[in-house]
């Protein structure tokens, strides 16, 4: 099939309302993996044993299952227990629960590898539990984790077509769309790989930037 240039236009406002849905469940669903890897992370320090159990638990579970069920749990599975989320909402939770798991385990590695010596130097200051973690433990265990969280973001952004199985209509599924109505295929799934890689590329190079920074510092 020939490609068409001027139907690639014609397209391309289609598809950037697309894209502009796949950027806001990218960034939607990070800042809650974010959140929810790092409450994940507290409760596998926890000293309350049934804590931990449950994230251990949750963490396997998530990273031994693939995305893709897992919306389709989120989407299709809780309505019948009277929980109904919009397709977009669910598409963000699911994205921020299953990036959670592997979040958590960068938190937890980045909080390895502060020296014990902080601890006992922050214990021996009188910090209270929240100052300790604000002024001396997180600062230490971001910087090293930082290049990763970024490319975890790429990841998930990446990974947002997906969210056509559940009726997202983000940049993958309006062109998915507009295939299926006028049976054109090379146009809108070329321009949406253009647009992939128009935002992936900058990106990666500012995710690889910060990596080299952190390692010359």
């Amino acid at each position: 099939m020939s490609f068409d240039f001027g139907f690639a236009l014609s397209l391309l406002p289609i598809l950037l309302r697309g894209a502009v849905l796949t950027v806001l469940a990218t960034f939607g669903g990070f800042a809650g993996a974010l959140v929810g890897g790092a409450i994940v992370a507290a409760m596998q320090r926890s000293d309350v044993k049934a804590l931990r159990f449950i994230a251990i638990g949750f963490v396997y579970v998530i990273r031994n299952t693939p995305l893709l069920v897992q919306l389709y749990f989120v989407f299709y599975v809780l309505p019948s227990f009277g929980i109904t989320i919009g397709a977009l909402a669910a598409g963000i939770l699911g994205l921020s629960l299953h990036y959670s798991a592997f979040i958590a385990e960068v938190y937890r590695a980045g909080i390895g590898a502060v020296p014990v010596g902080q601890f006992e130097a922050a214990d021996a200051l009188g910090l209270r539990t929240l100052q300790k973690w604000a002024l001396v433990i997180a600062p230490q265990a971001l910087k090293p984790i930082l290049p990763v969280l970024g490319n975890y973001l790429i990841g998930m952004f990446k990974e947002t077509p997906i969210l056509a199985t559940i009726t997202v209509i983000e940049l993958f599924g309006a062109a998915q769309d507009v295939a299926g109505k006028t049976y054109r295929y090379n146009e809108p799934y070329t321009l949406v790989a253009l647009i992939f890689l128009a935002i992936s590329i900058p990106c990666s190079l500012l995710v690889r930037r910060l990596d080299t920074t952190r390692k010359g510092a």
